[in-house]
C-alpha cells in the first residue's frame, strides 16, 4: 500500500454537505480534506467520493455457495465471489448473514452453515478478502435446535451481530397468508398439499418454540457481548418483548407503528434498499419510504441485492426524497455507528479511507469507478 495518496477534483461528499475539493490519505487513513485542488494525485474529474458502505445484512452469500438446488460450490470461491460483487457495489463492509437453525427453507444444512463461517475466518486472517467481513447470525427461534446450533457457532471470531427472527406465516413478516402462499410456492414450487402441510408444521414449530429461544438466544448474546437485532416486528407486543431482551436494531419492522415504536425506544430501524428502489415490499409490508417521512428510518441494508445500496441512495437523491449527504448517511455512517465501528463510515481527518468512487449521470444508476478500503485499491 502506497504510504500516502491524493485524491483531487472531487465531490466528497462530507456528513452534512457536498465540497469539491481534494482528499489526502496516509497511512490507510484520512490525513486532510481540502477545498482546494492538487496537481499530483488521482484526478476524479468531478466524480462524488463518498464513505464506503457498511452492509449489516446480506443474504447473498449462501446464494454464491448453493446457486442452484443440489449444487454446492467450493466455498473458497464462492466467498471470494461473493467478495468481488460486494466490493464493486461500493461496500467496505458487511456483515454476512447466515442461517442459525433451519426451517426448511433450504437445502442447507448445519455442518454447511459452520464450514461457510469458518471459511470467512479464515480467509479474513489469510487477507485474502477486498471488503472487510463480519457475520451476522439469523437465528430462527421457532426451529427447535435453534439454540444448539447456535452454540457451536457462537465462538468464531467474526461474530458480531445476531438477529432473532420467527418466519413462522401469520404473524410478522407474513401476516397475510395469501402473500406467504405466494412466496413460497413460488420459490419452492410445492403442491398444495406440500404448501399447506409446510405450513401449519411452521405455525406448530413457532407455537412450541419461539419465546423460549428468543430468550435463550438473547442470553447467550449479552454474555457473549454480541448485538442484538428484532426481525419483522409488526406489533406494539413485539417492540417491547425486543426491548426487554436488550435489542439494538430493529430489522426490517412490518409496519409503521413497530417502527415508531422502535424509534421511540432509543433502537436504530433497518430497511431494505430493494424496499426503496422497488418503490414498496415484496411481501407487501409498508414501504421503506413510508418510514423515512414519518423519521423512523435510519439504515439501509442491501438484503439481497448488493447494488441496490448505491442505487437507492442515488435514487433518493435524483428524485428529491432525501438531499446526498442524508441519503449516503443511511448506508454508511448510520450502520457503522449502529456497530460501534466508530473509526469508518464517513469522510473526516482521521477516519480510515474506506472510499468509493461514483459517477452518476441522471436518470442511469451510479457507477462504481473505484473502491479504496485503509486506502488500498481494492476495486
Amino acid at each position: 500500500m502506497n504510504d500516502e495518496i491524493v485524491f483531487s477534483n472531487c465531490n466528497i461528499v462530507l456528513p452534512d454537505r457536498v465540497m469539491q475539493g481534494s482528499v489526502l490519505i496516509r497511512d490507510g487513513h484520512i490525513e486532510d480534506i481540502s477545498a482546494g485542488h492538487f496537481a499530483s494525485g488521482e484526478d476524479f474529474e468531478g466524480d462524488y467520493l463518498i464513505p464506503g458502505c457498511v452492509e449489516l445484512h446480506t443474504d447473498h452469500l449462501e446464494t454464491h455457495f448453493q446457486p442452484r438446488p443440489k449444487v454446492r460450490w467450493n466455498m473458497d470461491a464462492a466467498l471470494q465471489a461473493h467478495d468481488g460483487q460486494i466490493t464493486t457495489a461500493g461496500i467496505t463492509t458487511v456483515f454476512d448473514a447466515l442461517r442459525v437453525g433451519l426451517d426448511g427453507d433450504t437445502e442447507l444444512s448445519s455442518p454447511d452453515i459452520l464450514a461457510m463461517a469458518a471459511t470467512i475466518s479464515a480467509a479474513h486472517a489469510g487477507k485474502r478478502l477486498r471488503a472487510e467481513h463480519f457475520i451476522h447470525m439469523r437465528c430462527e427461534v421457532s426451529v427447535s435446535d435453534v439454540v444448539d446450533h447456535f452454540d457451536a457457532m457462537k465462538t468464531n471470531d467474526r461474530i458480531r451481530l445476531a438477529s432473532l427472527m420467527d418466519h413462522a406465516p401469520g404473524q410478522r413478516q407474513f401476516v397475510n397468508l395469501e402473500a406467504h402462499r405466494i412466496y413460497y410456492q413460488g420459490k419452492k414450487k410445492m403442491s398444495d398439499e406440500e404448501f399447506f402441510a409446510f405450513r401449519e408444521r411452521r405455525i406448530a414449530e413457532s407455537t412450541a418454540n419461539s419465546p423460549r429461544n428468543r430468550r435463550i438466544i438473547a442470553e447467550r448474546c449479552h454474555q457473549q457481548s454480541i448485538a442484538i437485532a428484532s426481525h419483522d416486528d409488526a406489533t406494539a407486543e413485539h417492540v417491547a418483548e425486543g426491548v426487554e431482551l436488550g435489542v439494538a436494531l430493529a430489522e426490517f419492522p412490518t409496519t409503521v407503528e413497530a417502527a415508531l415504536l422502535s424509534r421511540q425506544a432509543g433502537l436504530q430501524v433497518l430497511m431494505g434498499a430493494p424496499n426503496v428502489v422497488r418503490g414498496g415490499s415484496h411481501s407487501g409490508n409498508v414501504s421503506a419510504l413510508e418510514l423515512l417521512e414519518h423519521g423512523a428510518l435510519d439504515i439501509l441494508s442491501s438484503d439481497y441485492v448488493p447494488f441496490s445500496l448505491l442505487q437507492a441512495v442515488f435514487l433518493m437523491a435524483e428524485t428529491g426524497v432525501l438531499d446526498l449527504p442524508a441519503a449516503v448517511r443511511l448506508v454508511s455512517d448510520n450502520p457503522a455507528r449502529a456497530a460501534k465501528l466508530d473509526d469508518r463510515g464517513r469522510i473526516e481527518v482521521g477516519r480510515r479511507a474506506d472510499l468509493v468512487r461514483v459517477r452518476a449521470e441522471a436518470g442511469l444508476p451510479p457507477q462504481v469507478a473505484g473502491v479504496w478500503r485503509e486506502g488500498r485499491r481494492v476495486a
